[in-house]
Parts: C-alpha cells; structure tokens; sequence
C-alpha cells in the first residue's frame, strides 16, 4: 500500500515485550487534516498514531509498526492495561462530535479496509480486537462514533459484526449486563446498579454495536446486541 511518511517524533519502545494484537480507530476530532498532521507531529502535544488517512483516501505513516504510538491515552481491554504498548493505532480525519461530525466517505474507508487487512497480516490481531477509541476508553471518548461503518469493516474482515437477531437471552439484570460486557473486554464497573460510569460503558458499547440509540440506556435492544457479542466472542 502506498503511503506518506511523515515521521512524528513522539514515540517509544513497546513494553516489555508486549505482542501486538489490538488495532484502535479513532477520529482526529480536528477541523482540517493539516492540524491534525501537524498536532500528531509536535513533540509537545505527547500524541501520535501510527497511520492518518485522509477523507480523500490519503495515508500518511507517522510511527513504525515497530514503536509504541501515544493514541489511546488511559485505556483498557479486558486484562490490557496498557493498550499502547499492545496496538496499532489509526488516525481518520473527520471533524468529530465538537466540529462538525460527519460520516467517512467512502475513499477514507476503503483505504482502511486495504490498510487494515495488510496491518492484520503483519500482526496476529484477531477481528474482535478492531475497536475504536471509546471501546477502550470509554469513560473518555467517544470516536469515531455512531457514525462510523462498523458493519462494513466486519464484513471485510476487520471486526465483529453478529447476527443480533439469533443470539442467546439478553440478560435481565444490570449485574448481568455488567459481567458480560467486562467478559467481551469492556472496563465496566460490577456494582450490579445503573451507576454513572456503567451508563458510559454502555453508550461506548452502544456507538460501536447498536449506534441508532446512544444515551446508555439499556434498552431491549441493547441488551440483546450485548448477549449476542459476547457470544460471538466466546464469552458466554
């Protein structure tokens, strides 16, 4: 795949050995692809990913698949802590919730499709394990959001798309909520109460899975969605 380079310094070591087996998807949340290159690059804003691409369909590489990129910032995923070290992150320029947020046009995601599939060769990251920021930081973000075509990167391979109408019941407590959507790889809190942070996992879950209804309520709907992920997961 062709790409620009444009090296950002801010970057590290992969800790201790950490194997690679998350991909992170984010949104710039900037209002031009200029800003964003340009932010990801000053050694002063302490962030980078290791690709952007473009709506046009450009992709710049900015750290080695090699290096440790500072994208997701305090975040987990299931017993990963530190999801940095285990990950390949990506840029896609889009304006986000706070300057205007739009959909991803369709040269942006077929860049990611071809870039994601060649970066899922390299690396044993299994679909499941393509997420978007507010998967594993959800008490924090919120890309690349609702509008984000989660279906279409499943359907090429990158992700976890279930038939949510032939899943198992869906849980008929929050206590049980919590657990399987802690066992699918979320940071969710077991209270067994419809606490504030649980309410944020579930509208992060809700952004990815069931993105028409994203307040954290858990709706039917929602619950079912949850059942039925975790058992593609394996995780019931």
């Amino acid at each position: 795949m062709r790409f620009i380079d444009r090296p950002s310094p801010n970057h590290d070591p992969r800790r201790d050995g950490v194997q690679v087996d998350l991909l992170i998807l984010h949104y710039t949340g900037m209002k031009t692809a200029a800003e964003a290159l340009d932010r990801l690059c000053e050694p002063a804003a302490q962030v980078s990913a290791h690709y952007l691409i473009d709506e046009d369909g450009t992709v710049w590489r900015l750290v080695p698949e090699a290096w440790r990129a500072w994208h997701a910032g305090a975040s987990s995923w299931g017993k990963q802590q530190d999801v940095n070290s285990a990950s390949i992150g990506i840029e896609l320029v889009n304006p986000g919730h706070d300057w205007g947020y739009r959909p991803f046009p369709e040269a942006q995601m077929a860049a990611l499709e071809t870039l994601g599939r060649d970066i899922l060769a390299r690396h044993p990251i299994p679909p499941r394990h393509v997420l978007g920021h507010s998967d594993v930081a959800p008490l924090r973000k919120r890309d690349p959001g609702e509008l984000f075509d989660w279906p279409r990167l499943a359907w090429a391979g990158l992700g976890v798309w279930p038939d949510f109408t032939a899943g198992p019941p869906p849980p008929a407590t929050i206590a049980q909520l919590q657990e399987l959507l802690a066992a699918i790889g979320y940071a969710c809190p077991r209270t067994g109460g419809p606490d504030a942070e649980t309410q944020q996992v579930i509208a992060a879950f809700q952004r990815h899975f069931r993105p028409a209804l994203c307040d954290g309520t858990p709706d039917a709907e929602t619950r079912a969605r949850i059942a039925a992920l975790a058992a593609a997961c394996g995780e019931v």
